[in-house]
């Protein structure tokens, strides 16, 4: 018997089942049944105590949309996960299934989490549908600096690339965003400014965070972040560091040696171009206006 057999059958044993995949790979399970239910490879967990608003979905281009609701529990979505961000965007789907037969259920709802909110010791999350990224702008900003984010598809550039990382054990944290290691002799100072910081063990395990500074500081390799993590580094955690980029040309050509993938404008006017104007005897031989 097919599920909508047992739908149109009027006396029905439905639940609602939910499988997160963090950007981590991690995947949970939870229902809205008052026991455990396993299907597709994943465990299903009563215990979470999640349920969700009334599922509202359109044809067309319009966004999908729901929220979730559950409570906050070690043995589900732990505050601490959703404080350090390891939920933001986590992938999502939902099935509508025949508790007393699991081989009945049907795919209804497929996207990912929105906003997390958190109050009392529970959370609210909104669903976002695979419709939502075409609510985010396209295109290329013709300006001098380049979009690219280092290592991404438009750069090419390997971060692996030997003198390119370091993996380093911290010593001491100041304030979230001050972090001191042990001298790192194989690059220079400053090396690693407008770059990135992945954790790699410890509580902050896989968050990143993004270099303002890079400097020696009473013996110490120092790594200032632009804003802290949103989970604590404590000393003998490992993390990686990757060479920063200004976004310059001249720092793509002469430090990553990728002028080639340059995805920037580095010739195109300035603002004060269109207040040039012909002065006596300066040149005029229709050269390029950039050196």
């Amino acid at each position: 018997m097919s599920l909508a057999t047992h739908l149109a059958s009027g006396a029905t044993t439905i639940a609602r089942a939910w499988a997160l995949t963090r950007r981590d790979g991690q995947v949970l399970g939870f229902t809205d049944h008052d026991r455990d239910l396993r299907f597709e490879g994943i465990t299903f967990r009563a215990e979470a105590g999640l349920s969700a608003r009334a599922l509202e979905q359109v044809t067309g281009l319009a966004v999908d949309n729901s929220e979730a609701l559950g409570a906050l529990r070690d043995a589900g979505l732990a505050e601490a996960d959703l404080l350090a961000g390891r939920y933001d965007g986590a992938g999502l789907a939902i099935w509508e299934v025949n508790w007393a037969d699991l081989s009945q259920r049907a795919l209804i709802f497929r996207g990912s989490l929105g906003e997390i909110t958190r109050a009392g010791g529970a959370f609210r999350a909104e669903l976002r549908g695979l419709s939502e990224p075409l609510n985010t702008q396209g295109g290329r900003i013709y300006h001098g600096a380049c979009s690219a984010v280092l290592g991404d598809a438009a750069c090419r550039f390997d971060l692996d690339t030997p003198g390119y990382s370091a993996e380093a054990a911290v010593i001491a944290v100041e304030a979230g965003q001050k972090i001191s290691f042990a001298p790192i002799d194989t690059v220079s100072p400053g090396w690693f400014a407008h770059g990135r910081l992945t954790v790699l063990s410890g509580a902050a395990e896989g968050l990143m965070g993004h270099i303002r500074e890079d400097r020696m500081q009473g013996g110490q390799r120092v790594i200032a972040l632009w804003e802290g993590l949103r989970a604590a580094l404590a000393p003998g955690d490992t993390v990686r560091l990757e060479a920063g980029c200004d976004k310059q040309a001249a720092t793509c050509r002469f430090k990553f040696d990728n002028m080639l993938n340059f995805q920037g404008f580095p010739h195109i006017p300035g603002e004060d171009w269109m207040t040039a104007y012909p002065k006596a005897g300066a040149a005029h031989e229709g050269g390029r206006r950039s050196r």
